[in-house]
C-alpha cells in the first residue's frame, strides 16, 4: 500500500490532483511513499518527505522510459519511491506533472528546468543584467508551460535610474504583468512576495547568473547557499548555483532555485509565442493585410504602436519556434533556400561585369 504523509507533504507543495493520480494507477508499488524531488544528478535524485531530504536511485528502465517519450526528471516531480533489503531507495514511478517547465539548448534540445510550479518569479538586475528581450523569452517559456509569471527587478538598493528602468518595462510589457522592484538583501522583499509565498505554493526562480536568485532564495527560506559578486564592467555572476534544488521557506511555501540561464529559447510553439505577445496579436487583427508580417507593408496596425524592439524580438523567437518544429529535411531545404537568396547579388554582379 502507498504510504502518504498528506499533513507533511503538503508542506512542500502535495496538493489533491496529485495524490488523486495514485488511485489511477493499474498496478500501485507495494509499500512505496510518495515523495518531492528536491534534486537530480545523473542516476540519483534527492527527495524530500516534508521533513527531510535522503537519496533514490533511478532505474535504468525508468530512464529509457522517460527518454522514449522525450520526458526527463526534474526537481518539483512527485515520485513513488521503493525501499529494498538493502537500504537504497529506488524510484518505482513518476506520477505525471500538472506542469513542467523546459527550454531548447541551441542545437533545439529539451532540457528540463522544473515541475509542478504555481509561480516562475523572473529575476533580473536593475544594473547591467537589464535585459527586456531576455525577460520576454522568459515569459514565453512559463507561458508555454502554463505558469503564473512574476517580474521581479533586483538590486533596487544600489541602482540610481529605477524609476526610469522600471516605466520602460511597463509600457513594454503586458499591463496585468505583476513587476516588483526590491533589494534581495532586504527581509522587506518576503513582504512585497507574500501574495505568491502561501504554504503549499511552489515558486521557481528564473534569470541569469549574478542576477540575485540564490540571495533571493537565502532572504526568502532563510538558507545559507553560497553567493558570490558579480562582474563590475558586466554584472554577470560567477554562476554559484551551479543544479536545480528545492528549498523549503518557513512560511509553507517552496522555492526552486536554478542556474543561471545562458544561450537557450524558450520550448514554445507559434501559437504559445503569440499569447506571449498578445498585445501584438489584438493590433494584427486590424492590420489591412491578414498576412501582415508587420514589415512595412501598407496599413499595419502594429509597426509604431508596439515598441520597435520588442517586435523585432517576436520574429526571432518566432524564427526559432519555427525551425524547431521543422523536419530535418525541412531545415535542409530551408538553409538552400537562403543560400541561394545571398548568392543572387553576387550572381547579379558577376553576370554584369561579363
Amino acid at each position: 500500500m502507498t504510504h502518504i504523509d498528506f499533513a507533511s507533504l503538503r508542506l512542500i507543495g502535495l496538493n489533491h490532483s496529485i495524490a488523486s493520480q495514485l488511485h489511477l494507477l493499474d498496478t500501485p508499488p507495494a509499500e512505496a511513499r510518495l515523495l518531492r524531488v528536491s534534486a537530480v544528478q545523473r542516476d540519483r535524485l534527492g527527495v524530500h518527505d516534508g521533513h527531510g531530504e535522503s537519496s533514490a536511485r533511478v532505474p535504468p528502465g525508468l530512464l529509457k522510459e522517460l527518454q522514449l517519450h522525450g520526458l526527463a526528471l526534474a526537481v518539483g516531480d512527485w515520485v513513488l519511491v521503493d525501499g529494498r533489503a538493502d537500504g537504497e531507495q529506488w524510484i518505482a514511478r513518476r506520477l505525471e506533472p500538472l506542469n513542467h517547465l523546459a527550454r531548447r539548448d541551441s542545437a533545439g534540445q529539451r532540457q528540463a528546468i522544473a515541475s509542478n510550479v504555481d509561480t516562475a518569479l523572473l529575476v533580473m538586475g536593475l544594473d547591467h543584467d537589464f535585459n527586456p528581450r531576455r525577460l520576454e523569452r522568459y515569459l514565453s517559456m512559463v507561458h508555454a508551460a502554463g505558469v503564473a509569471p512574476v517580474v521581479v527587478m533586483s538590486k533596487a538598493d544600489i541602482v540610481v535610474d529605477v524609476a526610469a528602468r522600471m516605466q520602460q518595462l511597463r509600457q513594454r510589457l503586458p499591463a496585468a504583468l505583476p513587476l516588483l522592484a526590491l533589494n534581495g538583501l532586504s527581509g522587506d522583499a518576503a513582504a512585497q512576495l507574500a501574495p505568491w509565498l502561501g504554504a503549499g505554493q511552489t515558486l521557481v526562480l528564473l534569470g541569469s547568473s549574478g542576477a540575485g536568485k540564490s540571495t533571493l532564495t537565502n532572504t526568502l527560506c532563510q538558507t545559507t547557499q553560497a553567493t558570490g559578486a558579480v562582474r563590475a564592467d558586466d554584472s554577470h555572476g560567477r554562476h554559484t548555483t551551479t543544479a536545480r534544488s528545492l528549498h523549503r521557506c518557513a512560511g509553507g511555501a517552496c522555492i526552486i532555485d536554478t542556474p543561471g540561464l545562458r544561450s537557450w529559447q524558450p520550448d514554445a510553439d507559434e501559437q504559445t509565442l503569440a499569447a506571449s505577445f498578445d498585445d501584438i496579436a489584438a493590433l494584427a487583427a486590424r492590420c489591412q493585410f491578414r498576412d501582415c508580417r508587420h514589415d512595412g507593408e501598407p496599413g499595419c496596425a502594429v509597426r509604431g504602436a508596439v515598441d520597435a524592439d520588442r517586435l523585432r524580438n517576436y520574429h526571432k523567437l518566432l524564427r526559432q519556434a519555427r525551425l524547431v518544429e521543422q523536419t530535418p529535411l525541412e531545415r535542409i531545404a530551408e538553409r538552400a533556400k537562403w543560400k541561394a537568396i545571398t548568392r543572387a547579388p553576387r550572381k547579379r554582379a558577376m553576370q554584369g561585369r561579363d
